[in-house]
């Protein structure tokens, strides 16, 4: 980020994933936590884009070179001397996804502090935070903290609920943001078993004011203003590896929403960087080619959307 440029994106939270396929293959030590997929969705669409995290002083070069490269700031990295948080991410053959986290209680409090003052001053004027949060604990003062700063706010559940919340909690963590962005799996522990025009709707209902429902190869369903909704494609690749497709598209999503101010456009753009994230065994660099091929992909998409 050249000084003087305000941020458009800011996401939170870097880990060390070490990945377990279903088939016995591993990959130790990718660049994940959600932040850094996140802020690749964003800089596919040129967004600037920043991540806000403890890291240790075992960050890999590898990954400092993947920020150089791909463009996104680095000045909400805090060090310390804790390693570098890291789990291993256990994948099975119908999707689904088990983190076991590696490190220690106290290392995870010492690089994760969801607290509004680590922000660093330039992060705080950014155009739109996005934020991960575990549905029966999502830290609302936080997420009040955030939207104080009067940028776009995406909330994005990482984990299922372990029992569906009464409609006050529910109707409060809908309310903090401006997005919300959960997969089935998470809109069903909250809502219990629907369709998925019967989950949008009823996030809605209770609050939310805009809604992203990701449903991996099903492709996504958006709200439109007056009740409306759209249904986008997923592009069809092969899947290298799943873990943190889901925050490249909030990332895409949230960079086309600042450029468009349309959910479908906004919609496409999150779909076309997931699909890179997915076929990719490792985070790509964002390039010229790349973002080439992402707009390519769009078009592609376009023709298939379709309103519900």
């Amino acid at each position: 980020m050249q000084a003087g440029q305000l941020l458009d994106v800011v996401a939170f939270n870097l880990i060390l994933d070490d990945v377990v396929f279903p088939d016995g293959r591993t990959a130790m030590g990718l660049l994940g936590g959600g932040g850094p997929q996140t802020a690749f969705g964003a800089r596919l669409w040129g967004a600037q884009a920043g991540v806000v995290s403890g890291v240790g002083p075992d960050l890999p070069q590898a990954a400092r070179d993947w920020f150089a490269a791909s463009g996104v700031d680095t000045g909400g990295l805090r060090a310390g001397p804790a390693p570098t948080l890291r789990a291993w991410q256990l994948l099975e053959e119908d999707g689904r996804r088990t983190q076991v986290w590696r490190s220690s209680p106290e290392d995870f409090h010492q690089h994760v502090q969801r607290r509004e003052a680590v922000l660093p001053a330039a992060y705080r004027t950014a155009r739109a935070f996005h934020v991960g949060v575990h549905p029966d604990e999502p830290g609302l003062d936080f997420l009040a903290g955030l939207k104080r700063l009067g940028g776009l706010l995406s909330v994005e559940p990482f984990r299922p609920a372990a029992a569906p919340p009464d409609p006050e909690r529910l109707r409060a963590l809908l309310e903090s943001g401006d997005l919300f962005s959960p997969n089935l799996l998470e809109a069903r522990s909250l809502l219990g078993p629907g369709r998925p025009e019967e989950l949008l709707r009823g996030l809605l209902d209770l609050g939310a004011r805009q809604v992203c429902l990701r449903m991996g190869a099903a492709g996504a369903l958006v709200s439109l203003p007056g009740g409306r909704a759209a249904w986008i494609p997923a592009p069809d690749v092969a899947v290298a590896n799943p873990v943190g497709a889901g925050n490249a598209f909030c990332g895409g999503f949230l960079a086309g929403w600042l450029r468009h101010e349309d959910a479908v456009a906004a919609g496409l753009c999150g779909a076309a960087a997931a699909s890179f994230l997915l076929e990719s065994p490792a985070m790509p660099v964002v390039s010229a080619s790349l973002r080439a091929a992402a707009q390519a992909r769009v078009e592609h998409l376009q023709a298939g959307v379709q309103y519900v």
